[in-house]
């Protein structure tokens, strides 16, 4: 067997590989140009939260002492913080040229974006009267010097650091001083997270003007700071990142939810593991800040342009220019499958599938109220993860508990940085009667299901569904995920047992049908990729098909290099990280591995198995993760519906046959686009799975 560094890519850079694929499509110039900066504010928002949770992680372990060696797969922790910071610093660099590169693109379509310095008169009245009656009463302004406790900087929003030379006193001059010391004031600006970070100014003729609010505040800043005799003033924007790893308070007599309540405000003074900064920032100014906020060399310090949370770019206005953005596909109707009509009794006939945002996520929330209102159904249960805001899966429950249904909820209190939210929607579902579920410990709960009990014929007869994807609204939209609706009783009784399993978990629950992790899906999905072996060496048809958004296991990648070796053709589509390197002879040269970024995020996870041409397909919320296999509760599901099974088999060749946005998975983590051979058509598989869906819609 090789040596771990040759046989596996390091989790953290293959996510700065996926990051550095999402910058791709900022600096693509046949995305749209609206497009192409939201892609920026992706950019940066997945960069914060990688700083936030899998650097804060890698330094843990760097300052403990320990290499991590094994556990990181043959690379140190100390050596893996140094390669990080130099990855961001260059990717940081790249996305400040894309920013400028598109603001000149903006420019030429009569979209001026202007700082302070570069205010038309015709605004000069509108950005005054904006920032007296909207963000001055917003502003929070600190003064430093003669501070004895540094203010605590906020992890999720921006600051300018001001800097305040001082104008000499009169006594200094009657002294004849000729230069006296230079008396320097420092100040702090909060960036008000209550206001949109852009601020649209009047059109003037054709031409349409904005401006952020660093900026506005920047023009003000005299109006600020007229109570001080200065003779100069400058402002840089700084932002810190915090380590968010949740520590967990052991204390028995508090329930889980005042536990998770008290980490979460604990977290906002967690560790900094990022200081990100304005690269023109005097010298002195960079000092104070540093030392006041006991930041060194053995953090991560990233000199940055003039603005920094480009994460705001994902909210950036339209301004009517729909020209500039990519034309949005009506979501489908899945044929056969009403939405005026009894959807469960449509399920009682056969299953159907949803594939969002393809098709209308729409249906989820129909099924919700129909059993809240159904007088025959009795009990609903289902497991919650990340819930949009205003949430009608939660008022579709709260609707089912007001109508006599006993509902459960398995609610995640530890969905990473949706904990206060998932907190809030715990206490509403609590007030109104709902039994809630706070998991198993030392388990998170990131299934997909929803289980529904109704009296027919004076018997129990079990509806659900089980998804790919979060039960939320809001992501639906632009989240590619599987929705399978059955009232298949044997698969339904399994699902059973995983709320039993929440009730009582220190008994081990049989499964006949799902696969359900931490027990089983290691251990099937291993048996699964055996019987492809097995039956490679016997010569017969064998295939294995996969798309996720992460593979890292290392046993489990060692299980595929195993299949490739004995002749097994396998096809990967993984979005994010991709720690198997394919394509190496004697290793993996039978793996092809792609990712598609695109308009959608790809988040299904569709399993098939070729199984000597008599095929297998599963769906299931988890990727080959360790922490999915092994630490958390986890659903896979097979398909038995022959036309669902063919559905998921042709949107995988779908999206196999992708020559636009599909990027080729490669130890260099180089990003190379799939080459289209000479005279192949343009095949974007995203808008070619909406126009499959369509053509089925078009011809029931």
């Amino acid at each position: 067997m090789q040596e771990n560094k040759f046989r596996y890519i390091d989790r953290e850079k293959s996510w700065l590989a996926f990051n550095a694929r999402v910058l791709q499509e900022a600096a693509d110039e046949t995305v749209p140009l609206l497009e192409r900066l939201r892609f920026l504010g992706i950019f940066s928002n997945n960069l914060d939260e990688f700083f936030r949770v899998r650097f804060a992680a890698v330094r843990r372990l760097s300052l403990s002492g320990q290499s991590g060696e094994k556990l990181l797969g043959g690379i140190s922790a100390q050596q893996l913080v140094k390669d990080i910071t130099e990855i961001v610093i260059k990717q940081q660099a790249e996305s400040l040229k894309i920013l400028q590169i598109i603001e000149n693109k903006l420019k030429e379509e009569n979209i001026i974006i202007v700082d302070e310095t570069e205010v038309l008169p015709e605004h000069v009245e509108f950005i005054k009267n904006f920032f007296i009656q909207k963000v001055s009463p917003e502003l929070v302004t600190i003064i430093l010097n003669d501070l004895a406790e540094f203010p605590l900087l906020k992890d999720t929003a921006g600051y300018l650091a001001i800097r305040l030379v001082m104008k000499p006193e009169e006594k200094s001059k009657l002294l004849g001083l000729v230069k006296p010391k230079k008396d320097i004031r420092y100040a702090l600006i909060e960036i008000p997270k209550t206001i949109n970070r852009v601020v649209v100014l009047p059109s003037i003729e054709d031409k349409q003007y904005v401006m952020l609010l660093d900026d506005v505040i920047r023009y003000n800043l005299e109006s600020i700071f007229n109570i001080f005799d200065y003779e100069s003033i400058s402002s840089h924007m700084i932002k810190i990142t915090r380590d968010a790893q949740l520590d967990i308070d052991s204390d028995m007599s508090k329930s889980m939810m005042q536990k998770i309540a008290t980490s979460v405000k604990d977290r906002r003074v967690g560790e900094p593991v990022r200081f990100v900064y304005d690269k023109t920032i005097e010298k002195d100014t960079l000092e104070f800040f540093l030392t006041r906020m006991g930041i060194d060399a053995s953090d991560s310090i990233i000199p940055g342009g003039r603005y920094h949370n480009r994460r705001d770019y994902m909210d950036f206005p339209n301004l009517g220019r729909y020209d500039l953005l990519y034309k949005q596909n009506t979501a489908l109707p899945v044929p056969d499958l009403s939405l005026d009509g009894s959807i469960l009794n449509k399920i009682a006939q056969k299953d159907y599938l949803v594939y969002a945002p393809y098709q209308t996520f729409a249906y989820l929330i129909k099924f919700l109220r129909e059993a809240a209102l159904d007088p025959k159904v009795t009990t609903i249960k289902i497991t919650l993860y990340r819930l949009a805001n205003n949430s009608q899966i939660i008022s579709s429950l709260i609707n089912a508990a007001k109508n006599g249904k006993k509902v459960t909820v398995q609610i995640e209190l530890q969905a990473r940085f949706d904990e206060a939210s998932n907190i809030s929607y715990a206490e509403q579902l609590q007030t109104e009667g709902v039994h809630l579920i706070f998991g198993v410990k030392g388990l998170k709960v990131h299934s997909k299901i929803c289980y529904v009990e109704r009296i027919e014929n004076s018997k129990i007869k079990r509806y659900g569904f089980i998804s790919t994807g979060n039960f939320n609204e809001s992501t639906a939209r632009f989240y590619t995920d599987v929705t399978l609706f059955t009232s298949h009783q044997k698969i339904l009784k399994d699902m059973s047992k995983v709320f039993d399993f929440f009730d009582i978990n220190y008994r081990l629950y049989p499964y006949k049908h799902l696969i359900v992790s931490p027990h089983y899906t290691r251990t099937k999905i291993a048996k699964l990729i055996d019987r492809e072996i097995f039956n490679a060496q016997l010569g017969k048809p064998t295939y294995i098909d996969l798309k996720m958004n992460s593979l890292s296991d290392f046993l489990m990648i060692d299980k595929l290099y195993q299949a490739s070796n004995a002749g097994v053709k396998i096809r990967l589509q993984i979005r994010g990280i991709c720690s198997l390197i394919p394509k190496i002879k004697g290793m993996s040269e039978n793996i092809e591995a792609i990712s598609i970024v695109d308009n959608y995020l790809e988040h299904a996870r569709i399993f098939i198995f070729c199984n000597n041409n008599d095929t297998e397909v599963f769906i299931s919320s988890a990727d080959f993760m360790t922490r999915n296999l092994d630490g958390r509760v986890e659903v896979t599901c097979p398909i038995y519906d022959e036309s669902i099974k063919k559905q998921l088999i042709d949107t995988f060749e779908v999206g196999w046959k992708g020559n636009v946005k599909a990027r080729l998975h490669s130890e260099k983590l180089d990003n190379l686009y799939r080459e289209r051979k000479a005279n192949e058509p343009i095949f974007r598989a995203q808008q070619e799975t909406y126009n499959y869906f369509n053509t089925i819609t078009k011809n029931s």
